[in-house]
């Protein structure tokens, strides 16, 4: 199946930003080389739906590495950057992605990246255990099965399989503890500000910020924000995670 991307012509820009985040991603490095030894995915399809950029992009090319056929769509429209997309081809992989596809394109996109019929599935927000649910349970039959990275997408997985209509097993990641300790806490306290700071243009020292729950995000982003000189405010139902939360900003 042909990839679709918006402009293959993007594609050096793109091997730039995957070439440089490799250089910073030790242990996916260290899993491609036991992966380009040990080949676990020989024979096998393997579609991915995530946010699709430099670093999940470097992601395809390790599964890749271990023998598998990949097949990538974006599971947001705004976060898909053009030219990793066309990168990603001429790495050898089928790309179904565009920045700001209308929703209809979209859709196709992850549909077209599960018509190659996988036999494992990387999902976000459960966008291709719905989509294989309740619109192409055609789909399914040869899916041995695949993970999810979200609470989203562990949400929805678990309301199927309380259910009895998760058709596969899934492992739930969002869920590991080092998903928690590391991803949301650090890499979503950073990328938030990251944003913030991009959007506004302000200066965060000196004013006052309100964080809306203290979950590993919550608390990723309070630290964030402390570190940065602002007055941190935090909200919390929970009372022990409230107690924690005081604890934090009094250190």
């Amino acid at each position: 199946m042909k990839s679709i991307v918006r402009d293959m012509s993007l594609a050096p820009e793109g091997h730039l930003k995957i070439d440089w985040v490799k250089e910073h991603m030790p242990v996916l490095n260290r899993i491609r080389e036991d992966f380009e030894t040990t080949q676990p995915f020989k024979g096998l399809k393997v579609a991915i739906c995530l946010h699709l950029e430099a670093k999940t992009a470097y992601l395809a090319k390790v599964v890749k590495a271990g023998g598998a056929d990949v097949y990538i769509a974006g599971s947001n429209p705004l976060s898909t950057q053009d030219d990793v997309c066309a990168a990603l081809v001429e790495d050898g992989i089928t790309v179904f992605a565009k920045h700001r596809p209308d929703p209809e394109e979209f859709k196709q996109h992850l549909i077209m990246a599960l018509e190659v019929e996988p036999d494992l599935i990387i999902d976000d927000g459960g966008d291709f255990t719905t989509l294989l649910h309740s619109e192409r349970p055609d789909l399914i039959k040869n899916i041995r099965g695949g993970c999810e990275e979200t609470t989203t997408g562990v949400i929805r997985d678990k309301a199927l399989e309380n259910s009895g209509d998760l058709p596969f097993p899934m492992i739930a990641v969002n869920d590991g503890y080092c998903k928690h300790l590391f991803d949301n806490r650090y890499g979503t306290g950073q990328s938030v500000w990251d944003s913030i700071n991009r959007t506004t243009n302000l200066v965060v020292a000196g004013k006052t910020v309100v964080v809306v729950g203290y979950g590993w995000c919550g608390r990723g982003v309070a630290m964030r924000a402390k570190g940065l000189g602002a007055k941190v405010i935090v909200t919390e139902v929970d009372s022990i995670k409230a107690i924690e939360a005081i604890w934090m900003a009094l250190k």
